[in-house]
């Protein structure tokens, strides 16, 4: 445990340095609001700490019960980078409820790193079917089933123009692709956190309802993107509204219900000059990506112009790219702006709109939450054949019975000793 202990101390030391340095990054591209105080605040007591802290150490901080916080656990492109992950935003509200609004490749460490129980992290909302907006599904589901999750995951997802399009369609065959992996986790752990609810929604709908519970609603309209079936989330939660833009284009349906939002997030992609000299397209898809099937930052800042949020969001650029960007979205707005980076975080109220950088360990391990797993189902056929199971080798295992005997004697694991059912097994 006193290993466990400095592993986990080390990791935090290397993330506040991290989020320092990304901290000084996103002050130099003009991301954070501008402030009438030193950063911090006045420290007035010299045993007190600083009134306004600009990071947020997650699980420290209590949500007041009309407030939301969002973090960016992911805003890049789809080859997820070690410092920036694919495309992915976690929203917690006040009465305890956490969802997950796409969760692009390489997401799964920033949401780790929060250390936030796996059985509050079963809600995903999927814009779309890009790898980008939903390739770390796998190590969500996995992730948390070993980690101690007792539920299934629920997602929300649009359908297609045809059924082998839609979100539906896709999770079936994750399950099917990933079968191996649930059949042995199924049988040593439990079946059920591995079962994965669909809810799929009609994508043509406009500001359709899709979620209604538990004072969240939640509505869907169509995004322009790649082909049909891309879309918007408008979320709407004590008095706030709320906006997540996954992937699209300049819309009609995005400039009509988007208008007064407390907080929108929304693409903003390159320049054309940056996607041939920075990331080695040609220059006939470079002019296509940035403004044809997403959304270039002089058309983001034209349709926040428009909608006229209190708190705007860019992402889905790479930070080298973000200082093109932002100028390109000066160009047509100038109001609240945050280029979202990693493990930035705002708060938010109807009072005010607090942007802030997550400090978090690198090495941090799932944490336990009331709800306790199910237990193995019994009668389930195993996985392994007899073939298998043969080619234990027995003098290794009974090495390790001095550590194991003592475990069952903590426990009280006696009468489940898995041991005594194997040819090779030796009584101390």
């Amino acid at each position: 445990m006193r290993f466990q202990t400095s592993k986990i101390q080390h990791g935090f030391r290397s993330a506040v340095a991290a989020a320092s340095l990304m901290l000084a990054g996103a002050m130099s591209l003009g991301s954070l609001p501008n402030t009438a105080h030193a950063a911090g605040g006045m420290v007035a007591d010299p045993a007190g700490v600083a009134p306004d802290r600009y990071v947020y150490y997650p699980g420290t901080e209590a949500l007041a019960k009309d407030e939301v916080r969002v973090i960016a656990c992911g805003t890049g492109m789809p080859d997820a980078r070690r410092a920036q992950a694919s495309a992915c935003f976690l929203f917690e509200f006040g009465n305890g409820e956490k969802m997950i609004f796409d969760l692009g490749t390489g997401s799964m460490r920033n949401i780790n790193a929060l250390m936030i129980p796996a059985e509050y992290l079963t809600k995903i909302f999927i814009s779309h079917l890009h790898t980008d907006h939903w390739g770390d599904l796998a190590s969500l589901w996995a992730g948390g089933w070993t980690s101690g999750r007792p539920v299934p995951l629920k997602v929300w997802g649009p359908s297609g123009m045809t059924p082998d399009m839609g979100t539906k369609y896709a999770v079936e065959h994750f399950l099917k692709a990933y079968n191996w992996d649930y059949q042995t986790r199924a049988f040593k752990i439990s079946p059920v956190p591995g079962s994965i609810e669909v809810e799929e929604f009609d994508y043509k709908a406009v500001n359709k309802i899709i979620y209604d519970t538990n004072g969240i609603r939640i509505r869907s309209i169509p995004a322009i993107h790649a082909g049909d079936g891309p879309v918007s989330f408008i979320i709407e939660y004590a008095g706030l509204k709320l906006v997540f833009g996954g992937d699209t284009s300049p819309n009609k349906w995005f400039v009509e219900h988007a208008k007064n939002s407390d907080f929108v997030v929304h693409e903003a992609f390159g320049t054309p000059e940056f996607f041939v000299k920075d990331y080695n397209q040609p220059p006939q898809l470079a002019w296509r990506a940035c403004c044809e099937f997403h959304t270039s930052g002089p058309a983001f800042g034209k349709i926040m112009s428009e909608i006229k949020p209190r708190h705007a969001v860019a992402y889905h650029s790479m930070e080298e790219a973000i200082p093109g960007v932002r100028a390109g979205i000066r160009e047509t707005y100038e109001g609240p702006l945050s280029m979202a980076v990693d493990n930035m975080v705002w708060n938010i109220t109807k009072d005010q709109v607090v942007e802030r950088m997550t400090v978090s360990p690198d090495r941090a391990s799932g944490v336990p939450g009331p709800t306790r797993q199910p237990p193995p189902e019994r009668g389930r056929p195993s996985p392994m054949s007899n073939f298998i199971k043969g080619g234990e080798w027995g003098p290794a295992f009974n090495a390790q019975s001095e550590m194991l005997d003592e475990h069952a004697k903590k426990y009280s694991l006696q009468d489940q000793d898995w041991r005594k059912q194997k040819p090779w097994y030796q009584s101390q």
